[in-house]
């Protein structure tokens, strides 16, 4: 049985009793390969439908990416915004921007519903602007989400002040569908969710074959064999060789996210007074929040070199302590780190492997909100729906070019990020 990792999320989310490994043979109308936020979201929406669902898991429900992340619930694209994503897609971006924009809400309404026990906060995520071109771009981004609803506010030096507790920002926006959850106890919730309608689950159950036969697809495990109609895989960054070339069409980007022993009440009572999730617009941005207990948490990725799990927390910290002005802050609790996802243009996508077979990759940062609306789009196409017809742009493999070396590029640009950033803060000065 594999181990949970030793996250601050694993160690303080409600407990979940393992599902039983695949022993036999098995049928559905939908495999999900995946227990993640993309393959349970799937799995529950395609299970309240009426559609049969098996779903594979290699280790435990959230022991990838989706339970090693800072819990951000953030309701847009990571580096795009409404305008950009419908001059790239035409009349898929409208489609692409309307997902998104309910992704925030879709993560709490499902929450409420199922009566997930996850500490989820609704309180909005803040992206604050260091500099006046990243002020400039934060006036553009909420007018575009403003007009399709959302419930967006740009702030002024002032608000940011008053709401992040931090006075270094020039301005920036809010959006308030966003907020801050327990990703672990989130998945396990979404889990027992599609039990409950159900789809059945397997854990320590890793897919190690998927071939086609006839018109359905068989994948067999150490344990057994499904055969089924439609198959996705839902691995986003941990794509394994099940697939072969899968893992060559995106960026593998590796963050560290470290958690505080709680602050002391008496320490910092300015410090995010509403409880938000702050990600300023840095290329190497900071971020952080509060867990419930007020342990303060933030993450960062490194520069490839030697020693990066020792060396990488403890400058994290020293980070946070620095830019919120924390002297006596405590030291770390938990350490962890994850792997996420990074298509060449930041946005959903859809691989269209072969016919019945797809791939979803939907993290680019964003894989709390974003998988979880994928999950509801992908439950359609398991319906019969052609990929056309769904939301998120859909496409045959691609491999990057160079990608033994492309793949490094996120963590080795990270200098010269750091450099562009401070010249950003200069200019501001001057």
């Amino acid at each position: 049985m594999s181990a949970e990792p030793a996250t601050l999320w694993h160690a303080t989310a409600p407990a979940l009793a393992t599902f039983p490994a695949l022993s036999g043979p098995a049928e559905a109308d939908l495999l999900v390969v995946g227990g993640g936020f993309a393959g349970l979201s799937t799995a529950l929406h395609a299970a309240e439908a009426g559609l049969s669902v098996v779903l594979l898991e290699a280790h435990r429900i959230a022991w990838g990416a989706s339970g090693r992340n800072a819990g951000f619930v953030v309701p847009n694209f990571a580096k795009v915004d409404p305008d950009d994503v419908r001059r790239m897609l035409g009349p898929k971006g409208e489609r692409l921007v309307g997902m998104a924009a309910g992704s925030g809400d879709l993560v709490f309404d499902l929450i409420r519903r199922h009566g997930i026990d996850c500490d989820a906060l609704q309180s909005g995520w803040i992206q604050p602007s260091h500099s006046p071109g990243a002020l400039a771009r934060a006036q553009s981004r909420m007018r575009q989400w403003a007009a399709l609803g959302r419930p967006v506010e740009l702030l002024d030096r002032a608000g940011v002040t008053a709401l992040t507790g931090v006075d270094r920002w020039l301005g920036g926006w809010i959006d308030r569908s966003g907020g801050t959850i327990n990703p672990v106890g989130y998945a396990r919730g979404l889990a027992r969710a599609a039990r409950s309608v159900g789809a059945i689950l397997h854990e320590n159950s890793p897919a190690t074959g998927l071939w086609r036969e006839g018109g359905d697809w068989l994948a067999t495990t150490p344990g057994g064999q499904v055969r089924a109609r439609r198959v996705l895989l839902a691995t986003n960054a941990y794509a394994g060789r099940l697939w072969p070339g899968l893992a060559q069409g995106f960026f593998p980007l590796r963050v560290f996210q470290v958690a505080t022993e709680p602050l002391p009440a008496a320490m910092a009572p300015d410090l995010l007074p509403g409880r938000q999730a702050v990600s300023d617009s840095r290329r190497n941005l900071l971020t952080f929040r509060f867990d419930r207990d007020r342990r303060l948490i933030t993450g960062g990725m490194h520069i490839l070199s030697p020693g990066a799990e020792m060396r990488v927390p403890q400058a994290i910290h020293r980070r946070m302590a620095r830019e919120l002005g924390l002297r006596d802050l405590p030291p770390l609790a938990f350490v962890w780190s994850g792997m996420a996802a990074v298509m060449p243009d930041y946005l959903p996508r859809l691989v269209d492997l072969a016919p019945g077979l797809v791939a979803g990759f939907a993290c680019n940062g964003r894989g709390i909100a974003m998988t979880t609306a994928m999950g509801r789009e992908l439950a359609l196409w398991a319906g019969g729906a052609a990929l056309s017809d769904i939301a998120i742009p859909a496409a045959r493999p691609k491999a990057i070019p160079y990608h033994g070396l492309a793949r490094l590029a996120p963590n080795a640009l990270l200098p010269v990020s750091m450099v562009r950033d401070a010249f950003d803060l200069r200019q501001r000065r001057g």
